[in-house]
């Protein structure tokens, strides 16, 4: 089993930052089996760049449920699943600092699709998943969206 997250954040740092929104797949090799998504309220500004880049705001952020909200139904989602992520230590850290801050200690197997697309197509000017999909004519919506 897999769990195919990316979230998004406050600022790009896991130790200040906070999540403002998270998405989960739980896929089995086959199809998607299970999903969760979530705006999520940081108890915090969102920097105004990131505001721009993501299109989620202060006000919207404020009405979501708070990460100890939905915390029960992400443990539940992942459980005995690997976390596989484009850039897997940058979402890993958040959600990992977000339990951390709950006192759960939040572990998983990390498959990183950044690094092992450098692996199977090397030599592509860039990996950004933006211009990975591209490359590969995958449909990509809202790139900075979860």
């Amino acid at each position: 089993m897999y769990s195919i997250i990316d979230i998004e954040a406050t600022g790009g740092n896991a130790k200040i930052g906070r999540i403002t929104e998270i998405a989960i797949y739980r896929f089995d090799g086959e199809k998607i089996v299970d999903e969760f998504s979530s705006l999520i309220n940081p108890e915090r500004k969102i920097d105004p760049y990131v505001q721009r880049l993501t299109g989620i705001t202060d006000a919207m952020a404020k009405k979501a449920p708070k990460f100890h909200e939905v915390a029960k139904e992400i443990v539940t989602i992942t459980k005995d699943s690997c976390f596989v992520g484009h850039n897997v230590r940058f979402d890993y850290s958040f959600v990992q600092s977000e339990f951390a801050s709950l006192g759960y200690p939040f572990k998983m197997e990390r498959l990183c699709t950044l690094e092992l697309s450098k692996k199977l197509i090397p030599g592509i000017p860039s990996y950004s998943l933006k211009k990975l999909c591209t490359s590969l004519e995958i449909p990509l919506e809202s790139h900075h969206r979860a």
